[in-house]
């Protein structure tokens, strides 16, 4: 099972937060670099993703559709059921943060490659996990605002406006610049890549320093931590199975099929981090905690599934598709990170 090396940053980085907190003036300024990287994040983002080629995918649209609905409207129905379990298993904090979880949209480069290991619909999946994260940057804080607002986690009324400037005004002037700035951006996409991870290490830095100073860290048990972990498996377990069969039902090929359960049961930790951190201020660090473990359970549990799926006799691939698969499965390990 595939530990992501990012992972071990993250978890790296909120022990640095942990040892040596940003206090007083290196808070704020910590605080103001991450608000400019979250910012820089987004415009990076909308200078990446082509429109034209997301246009093109409306042909499949049935399993777009599919994966929308499983990302913004089967995972919060769990999200909201999972209240039921406060204060039994979760505490009110930590199922805040597991709320947030099932709001954030799919990922976009693991659903490519748990798709083209299994010898899936690799373009559906592109296709999936662009409309996703397009969809999210508006439709994850508007959800937020409705499921959120009342629940003491910090959201606001201002939150939006903060989500406005700091995340859709940056992704949009990339969207609006990539036409000048598109070339730039893919024969640099190794350097800004690193930069994508500087940006939310240091938003994850922030975070949690100001949580350590608070002190809402002695909210969390290892009891409560368990029940969390918990939690987490048997929701990532009930959407594999849905997205699964849910295709079968919907007269879905194995190929599609394939597509729609790894982009249809996945988080994307990189549009997740920087949008808690704008949404949910001081209480961010525990917001985001349910998300950093949700997803290295779904790293670890799809690349299973992945090579399962590969070896099943009924998935002989094509030339087309092996070399599909060559070139995804080539990528960098850490680009699953999104």
């Amino acid at each position: 099972m595939p530990i992501d090396p990012y992972i071990v940053l993250l978890l790296g980085t909120v022990g640095l937060a942990a040892l040596l907190p940003a206090r007083g003036t290196a808070s704020d300024v910590a605080s103001g670099a991450s608000t400019a990287a979250i910012a820089f994040l987004f415009f990076l983002y909308g200078a990446r993703l082509s429109t034209r080629e997301a246009l093109d995918g409306l042909r499949h649209w049935r399993l777009h559709v599919s994966v929308l609905v499983c990302t913004f409207v089967l995972f919060p129905v769990f999200g909201l059921a999972a209240r039921g379990l406060v204060p039994v298993l979760l505490t009110q904090p930590l199922y805040q943060g597991l709320l947030f979880l099932t709001l954030v949209p799919s990922t976009i480069q693991s659903s490519i490659a748990f798709t083209s290991i299994a010898r899936g619909n690799v373009p559906a999946a592109i296709c999936a996990g662009s409309f996703s994260s397009l969809v999210g940057i508006v439709l994850t804080p508007l959800l937020a605002a409705g499921l959120l607002g009342n629940s003491g986690g910090g959201f606001s009324a201002d939150s939006l406006l903060k989500i406005v400037l700091q995340l859709l005004v940056p992704f949009l002037a990339g969207q609006l610049l990539r036409r000048w700035i598109g070339g730039f951006v893919a024969r640099h996409k190794k350097v800004l890549g690193l930069v994508d991870r500087g940006s939310i290490l240091l938003v994850v830095y922030t975070a949690f320093s100001e949580g350590m100073i608070r002190g809402i860290w002695h909210q969390v048990s290892p009891v409560r931590l368990g029940g969390l972990l918990v939690v987490e498996a048997a929701l990532l377990a009930v959407m594999l199975l849905l997205t699964w069969y849910g295709g079968k039902a919907l007269g879905f090929g194995r190929e599609d099929r394939i597509a729609v359960q790894f982009a249809g049961s996945k988080k994307s930790l990189a549009s997740g981090l920087p949008m808690a951190s704008v949404l949910f201020g001081a209480h961010a660090s525990l917001a985001v905690l349910p998300l950093m473990l949700f997803h290295q359970m779904q790293l670890m549990v799809c690349a299973v599934i992945a090579k399962r799926r590969a070896r099943d006799p009924e998935t002989v691939p094509d030339d087309a598709g092996g070399s599909a698969a060559h070139v995804v499965q080539g990528q960098p390990q850490d680009r699953v990170l999104r």
